[in-house]
């Protein structure tokens, strides 16, 4: 068992696969994929090294399915669970890391007026899935999926009023010139 250093996306591992018990990594990236994708995005290339080193590192234990695809199958051990249970419980903060491309876009120049609309029509898209979401599904989930679910809805209407304000805020420049 060697000694490895935990990141999220190490965690996201454990949590994914705590929850559903046991699971491939091809599981792990779909209900990822199908779970937290909304706040936190993580590589299918990732999400299988991050198996490897866990396995590795003791965290995972892991069965060879014999039937069909013979594809691995992973659980979390006891060590894993208490590493994930430390991390649950830990309340440090992390600033936001916010990867909006229409942001970056706008900080190097890119044109409010091409931008805004765009924007504002992708985040009301996602904006109402989430919202659907949260009417079909939402008290099948636990408190905190409902929270995490909530923040996703509280963001996307962020992001329609910031990117309704750019657009204004375009046309108001436009017309002072």
């Amino acid at each position: 068992m060697a000694d490895v250093r935990l990141t999220t996306p190490s965690y996201l591992v454990l949590g994914i696969i705590d929850k559903l018990g046991e699971a491939s990594a091809y599981d792990v990236k779909g209900e990822a994929a199908r779970t937290v994708a909304p706040f936190w995005s993580v590589p299918h290339a990732q999400v299988y090294a991050q198996c490897d080193r866990l396995l590795e590192a003791g965290l995972l234990s892991q069965v060879r399915q014999e039937s069909g695809r013979n594809r691995r199958v992973l659980k979390v051990t006891d060590r894993g669970r208490a590493a994930l249970q430390e991390w649950l419980g830990d309340p440090e903060f992390v600033p936001v890391e916010a990867r909006e491309r229409g942001i970056l876009k706008l900080w190097f120049g890119g044109q409010p007026d091409v931008l805004a609309p765009v924007q504002v029509h992708e985040h009301r898209r996602t904006l109402r899935s989430y919202e659907e979401l949260a009417d079909e599904v939402g008290e099948l989930l636990t408190p905190g999926q409902r929270e995490a679910l909530e923040f996703g809805i509280r963001y996307e209407r962020m992001m329609v009023d910031f990117w309704a304000w750019v657009r204004q805020r375009e046309d108001r420049t436009s017309t002072d010139s």
